[in-house]
């Protein structure tokens, strides 16, 4: 295992009803301003919104609202937000959804505190911000993980780039499995996958030999793998998808992360095709995985290989290390099909004559990877995948 230094800001409020027994005691410590921000008004629907609203009035805040965060936010959004911060001099934010309304939220928290162009700042200038509105998230679509760190994907349309940018920690995250409920079983599905692959793509990172993190993420793996089979068999069993959200949050919370370079190659592939279609994150991944694993052997035979054994239950009589890792890949693949994912993208309603060469060119090459992918076999894994 590597080197490393661990500290981790966020406190984690998990369980039924822990919004209604923690966030009096968080308001208490900020200000008076609060934006509530979140996405299409599914939370309004599922009463979340009355809840949480009721919650700030018995605080005394001033809510403004934010509303309209779409999936794979855009850097138009974020300074939005900025805007409306800086207008109505906001205390604190409360970010209320999944991913995309939580990674949009830590970017707001930065820019409002400064006029210089964060993305010009972290991608030109190479610098960080150091200016932050507090912020706290209420999850209610698991799968990203985004509460559990401050790193946000957003997508700069004027640039055609989906890539990542840095904001604030959250000061608190509120995981209630039970706002999940409503979740459609589709994005479900999408969500756990994308944990999944969290989880794989932090694995797939050095060292490569046996070590502590990545015996955790074996059990993260098996988790999903399990909870969303019998989320499959009961979308209402409360207690599988207890273990989805909390598996979520451990891909991401820094645990599996400890003493390694982490992978993510297959997350920048498809943060890219996001940036040229829209996609949905976890199914594009679910595409991807497969194809570009296939391009990575032999290279990582021995994870496939440690992967095929202690994750999938594949019986390792009589096979080599080559045969063990292609079974790996093959029950990923199968485990895809068997949660009703997409399998290329003509599944997705991605047309087979969009810009793969455009979008190899501009993914962002990991030097996690056990693999050092040209551009050229990146568009090979892309068109693959059609």
């Amino acid at each position: 295992m590597n080197t490393f230094t661990y500290r981790y800001p966020v406190i984690v409020y998990f369980g039924e009803g822990a919004a209604a027994k923690n966030l009096p005691a968080e308001l208490a410590r900020v200000g008076r301003n609060v934006m509530l921000a979140y996405g299409g008004g599914s939370i309004k629907r599922n009463g979340v919104y009355d809840e949480l609203m009721n919650l700030l009035k018995a605080a005394g805040k001033t809510v403004t609202e934010f509303s309209g965060i779409m999936s794979n936010p855009t850097y138009a959004k974020v300074q939005e937000g900025a805007r409306l911060a800086r207008k109505n001099d906001i205390d604190f934010i409360l970010a209320v959804g999944g991913g995309s309304v939580i990674d949009c939220c830590k970017v707001i928290s930065a820019q409002a505190k400064t006029q210089e162009d964060l993305w010009d700042v972290e991608t030109v200038l190479h610098g960080s911000p150091t200016g932050f509105i507090p912020i706290g998230a209420v999850v209610t679509a698991f799968g990203t993980g985004a509460e559990m760190n401050n790193g946000a994907v957003i997508t700069n349309e004027a640039k055609r780039v989906k890539g990542p940018l840095w904001g604030a920690f959250y000061d608190f995250a509120i995981l209630d499995p039970a706002y999940t409920m409503t979740m459609p079983m589709s994005q479900v599905i999408s969500g756990s996958f994308d944990a999944l692959s969290h989880c794989m793509e932090t694995y797939m990172g050095s060292p490569r030999e046996t070590n502590l993190s990545d015996e955790i993420s074996e059990a993260c793996q098996r988790s999903i793998i399990r909870n969303l089979r019998a989320t499959l068999r009961n979308p209402q069993d409360i207690k599988a998808r207890s273990e989805l959200v909390w598996a979520a949050a451990m891909g991401e919370n820094g645990m599996l992360k400890i003493g390694k370079v982490t992978d993510f190659q297959a997350h920048m592939l498809e943060h890219q095709l996001g940036a040229y279609t829209d996609c949905n994150h976890g199914q594009g991944l679910a595409v991807i995985h497969p194809v570009l694993f296939r391009h990575m052997l032999p290279e990582a035979a021995p994870q496939f290989a440690r992967l095929a054994v202690d994750v999938w239950g594949v019986d390792p009589a009589g096979k080599t290390e080559l045969e063990l890792a292609g079974a790996f890949i093959d029950a990923l693949a199968a485990f895809i099909r068997e949660a009703g994912l997409p399998t290329t993208f003509a599944q997705m309603g991605i047309p087979a004559d969009t810009a793969f060469k455009a979008i190899a060119d501009t993914t962002v090459l990991t030097a996690g990877c056990c693999k050092k992918f040209t551009r050229d076999e990146l568009l090979a894994v892309l068109l693959e995948c059609r």
